[in-house]
């Protein structure tokens, strides 16, 4: 058990059945009445930001959450991901990953585990991963008058929005948590 003295960003409390990430928080006294913490929380399972709000001093049940590192192997029905210490494989259900359209081979990411159950909640990939371009369109030159964007197609079988100079081979630096495309890598 903890206080709302001790909630800190990327705290997991279990609350309504379900478990929540501190997205932000902020302590609030006001002039009249007792005072009050404001909170943003991020669902794990679902993904929905909701805002709450508890009485000072409040004690909320935190979860016992562990980030593991974990690469990136195969897909079928699942995907399988391989321990990077103990090399055990995990399989990984499809909803848990936000974009799985990202994921390459020999990619490295983090699972969060619910450390009493041991079950996996949700796959987190890096921030930004270099990719190759395996098909876009030719460029026209000469009508860029405003920011243009054509669809590139990644080697991971994704489809990307790039300006109009990239071409088939280039490799890019994609934004995986948008899914947006940030430069161009030599």
């Amino acid at each position: 058990m903890a206080t709302t003295a001790d909630f800190r960003n990327g705290l997991t409390i279990e609350m309504n059945n379900d478990l929540y990430t501190i997205v932000e928080f902020q302590h609030v006294k006001p002039g009249k009445g007792s005072a009050f913490v404001r909170t943003k929380l991020k669902s794990i399972r679902t993904g929905k930001v909701l805002q709450n709000t508890f009485p000072s001093g409040q004690k909320v049940t935190v979860a016992r959450v562990e980030r593991r590192k974990y690469q990136y192997l195969y897909k079928d029905d699942m995907y399988y991901f391989m321990n990077t210490e103990n090399y055990e494989q995990v399989p990984i259900e499809p909803h848990l990953i936000e974009h799985p359209e990202f994921l390459k081979d020999g990619l490295e990411v983090d699972i969060l585990f619910h450390s009493d159950t041991e079950t996996a909640l949700v796959v987190d990939l890096p921030a930004y991963v270099v990719y190759e371009v395996t098909y876009t369109e030719p460029g026209e030159r000469g009508n860029t008058a405003t920011n243009t964007f054509k669809d590139a197609t990644i080697e991971t079988g994704g489809t990307v929005k790039v300006p109009l100079f990239i071409n088939t081979g280039d490799k890019i630096k994609v934004d995986t948590r948008t899914g947006t495309y940030s430069e161009r890598v030599k």
